[in-house]
């Protein structure tokens, strides 16, 4: 992450509680760190296990602390605050005023289970179907 990457990423981060003393740990690693880390696994599609040691974050650590960004509601904030500032540095309302939604059936491998299995009939193809949804000047929208 660049320097000025995390200079828009960091003022959004959530509020540690324990510094408003309502208990729990100090945090143990760099925020910069931990943010890094789950943009490695996310960009390399890699598992949490397969985390490289040098990043020195356990994987089980880094997983919970994004577990409970998530469940907190913390990644999706972040993503609808970028999104906004994007738009508004193109000159454009935070808010999207129109979409484009499309789809793409993807063949699944044959050790898929048949249970996570769909077909679709339009294609003939067996396998999993995945949705987008982006606006007019190609931001993915998350729905929530």
């Amino acid at each position: 992450m660049t320097d000025t990457e995390w200079q828009a990423i960091a003022p959004l981060l959530p509020w540690p509680t324990w510094l408003d003393g309502n208990g729990g740990r100090p945090e143990e690693y760099c925020r910069r760190l931990v943010i890094d880390a789950i943009c490695y696994v996310a960009d390399n599609g890699n598992k949490w296990r397969n985390l490289p040691v040098d990043y020195g974050i356990h994987w089980k650590t880094l997983h919970a602390t994004f577990t409970r960004w998530s469940r907190d509601g913390f990644t999706l904030a972040l993503h609808n605050d970028l999104r906004e500032k994007v738009r508004e540095a193109e000159g454009r309302d935070r808010e999207p005023s129109a979409a484009v939604i499309d789809s793409q059936s993807i063949r699944a491998a044959e050790t898929v289970g048949a249970d996570s299995r769909g077909w679709d009939a339009g294609k003939k193809v067996g396998g999993r179907k995945r949705h987008v949804i982006v606006d007019t000047i190609g931001n993915d929208r998350l729905l929530h």
